[in-house]
C-alpha cells in the first residue's frame, strides 16, 4: 500500500513567516489543508489555511508546480483532487517552502486574506455521497438499544455496512441545520402521525474525499486505496431518530438523514496526517480476519490515524448567560473497526465507480467509554437518561437554538499537532 512519506514539511522546527501560523491550534505549516473560499464579494477560488489566515492559490499560481496550475481555475477541488499523489505532495512541498521561506514575504503577501473575513464553501462538488458504520462501539450501543440480546448482527465484523447518503443537502460547516418534519411513531400510538422530529441527534464522523476514481467495473485493490483518498473533513451526519426507528425497516436510512450533512470545509490530506498513522487495533480472538480483498498487511501496520474527537454544545440559554461551550464526549478515530482503506476498497469492490470530489463518511465514532460516546442517542441511552448543562438545562435530543461543533486534532509526541476546524452548525425551527 502507497503511504505518504515523512519529509521536510513535517520538521516540526519548521516555522512559517505567516505569525498566526506559529503554534497555531489547527492550522500550523505542518498541516497546509486545501479549500474554496471567497475573499469579499469576489468568487469562490481554492485556498489552503495557515494560521489565521488563508492564501489565494490563484493569485500565486506563478509559484506553483506546473501540473497543478490547470486544476486552480474553478470554484471546486476536483481537479486537484484527481490529480496523483506525487503532484499533490509537489504542490505541498513547494507551498511549505513559500511560507516558510523570509526572501518570498513582499511577493506573497499580497495574496493572503484574513480567514474571519472570508466565506468558506464546499470543498468540492459531490456527486455521490455515501455514509458507513464501521464504529464498532456506536453500532454495539445503539444494536443494545434496540436488540439487547443480539446488539451487532452477524455480517457486521465481515461488510463494511453503509448506505447511500444525498449528496444535495451536504454543507459547510455554518450552515444553519432546519430541524426536520417527518413521520413518527411512539410504542403507544395507534398510526403514525407527521411533525418536526421530536429526537433530532447529531453523529460525529470522519468524512473521506476520494481522489482519483476507478472505471465502472473495475475495483480498487485493498493495497491501492490509500492512495486513491484525496483528503479528510469532519462530518456531522444529522439524525432524525423518531423518524428513523419508523421508516428504516426493510431498507435502512432515509429522510431521517438525508435532510442535511455538516462537513468542515478544510481538507486536510493524507500527506499531512503522514505522522499520525497508526496501525489498526487488534480484533478480538473470537472475531474472523477480513476476507483476503480486504486485507493488506501495511494498511493493518499504518493505515489508521490517530485522531483526538471532542463534540461541543452551545445551547441559546447558555449564549444568553454568556457560558462557554459543554464537552459532551472526547474519543478517538481508533475506535473505526474497519479502515479507511478497507472503506474504499469494499464500496468499489462490485465495480462501483468512485469519482474525484466523492464523499464518504466513516460512521458515528464512539469509543468504548461513557466519556467518548459521539452521539446523544447514546449518551442520553435513547431518551431515558437526560444530560446535565450547564445554565441549569437537560437535553436528551437537541432543542431549537442548539449549536453542535465538532473538533479534531492529531497529536504524537515528536511532531507538531494539526486540526481540521471546526464543523459546527445551529438547529434551526422546522418549518
Amino acid at each position: 500500500m502507497a503511504v505518504s512519506q515523512l519529509d521536510e514539511t513535517h520538521d516540526p522546527s519548521r516555522i512559517s513567516w505567516v505569525e498566526s501560523a506559529n503554534g497555531h491550534p489547527d492550522f500550523p505549516i505542518q498541516n497546509l489543508p486545501f479549500g474554496i473560499f471567497s475573499p469579499g464579494p469576489d468568487s469562490p477560488r481554492p485556498g489552503v489555511a495557515i494560521g489565521d489566515m488563508i492564501l489565494d492559490l490563484v493569485a500565486v499560481s506563478s509559484l506553483l508546480p506546473d501540473e497543478v496550475r490547470s486544476c486552480l481555475d474553478g470554484a471546486n477541488l476536483n481537479g486537484l483532487m484527481a490529480l496523483p499523489s506525487v503532484y499533490r505532495v509537489a504542490l505541498r512541498r513547494r507551498l511549505s517552502h513559500i511560507l516558510s521561506t523570509e526572501a518570498l514575504w513582499a511577493e506573497v503577501a499580497p495574496s493572503l486574506f484574513r480567514a474571519q473575513d472570508c466565506a468558506l464553501h464546499l470543498p468540492a462538488a459531490i456527486g455521490d455521497y455515501t455514509d458507513f458504520y464501521v464504529g464498532i462501539h456506536h453500532a454495539t450501543n445503539v444494536g443494545a438499544l434496540f436488540r439487547p440480546d443480539n446488539p451487532l448482527l452477524p455480517n457486521y465484523k465481515y461488510v463494511p455496512i453503509g448506505y447511500h447518503g444525498r449528496a444535495s443537502s451536504v454543507r459547510p460547516s455554518g450552515v444553519p441545520v432546519v430541524r426536520p418534519n417527518g413521520q413518527h411513531k411512539g410504542p403507544n400510538d395507534a398510526e403514525p402521525g407527521f411533525g418536526p422530529s421530536r429526537r433530532l441527534d447529531y453523529e460525529l464522523e470522519l468524512g473521506i474525499w476520494v481522489g482519483s476514481g476507478n472505471a465502472l467495473g473495475h475495483p480498487i485493490p485493498i493495497g491501492e486505496a490509500q492512495g486513491h483518498i484525496a483528503g479528510y473533513s469532519l462530518l456531522n451526519d444529522w439524525s432524525a431518530r423518531d423518524v428513523q426507528a419508523w421508516e428504516y425497516q426493510p431498507l435502512g436510512p432515509f429522510l431521517a438523514k438525508n435532510f442535511h450533512t455538516t462537513v468542515s470545509p478544510w481538507v486536510v490530506t493524507g500527506e499531512a496526517l503522514a505522522p499520525f498513522r497508526t496501525a489498526q487495533p487488534a480484533r478480538p480472538q473470537s472475531d474472523p480476519a477480513p476476507l483476503p480483498y480486504l486485507l493488506d498487511a501495511s494498511d493493518q501496520m499504518n493505515g489508521a490515524l490517530a485522531l483526538d474527537l471532542e463534540v461541543h454544545i452551545v445551547t441559546q440559554r447558555m449564549r444568553e448567560l454568556r457560558l462557554p461551550p459543554f464537552v459532551l464526549s472526547r474519543g478517538s478515530s481508533t475506535s473505526m473497526y474497519w479502515t479507511p482503506a478497507q472503506i474504499v476498497t469494499h464500496h468499489a469492490s462490485n465495480g462501483c465507480n468512485l469519482q474525484p470530489g466523492d464523499l464518504i463518511g466513516t460512521g458515528t465514532l464512539s469509543g468504548a467509554e461513557p466519556g467518548a460516546l459521539g452521539s446523544l442517542l447514546e449518551i442520553g441511552r435513547g431518551g431515558t437518561s437526560p444530560i446535565a448543562l450547564p445554565g441549569g438545562e437537560t437535553r436528551t435530543f437537541l432543542e431549537d437554538g442548539d449549536e453542535v461543533t465538532l473538533c479534531a486534532h492529531a497529536r504524537v509526541e515528536g511532531h507538531v499537532a494539526i486540526g481540521f476546524g471546526a464543523c459546527s452548525a445551529t438547529v434551526l425551527p422546522a418549518p
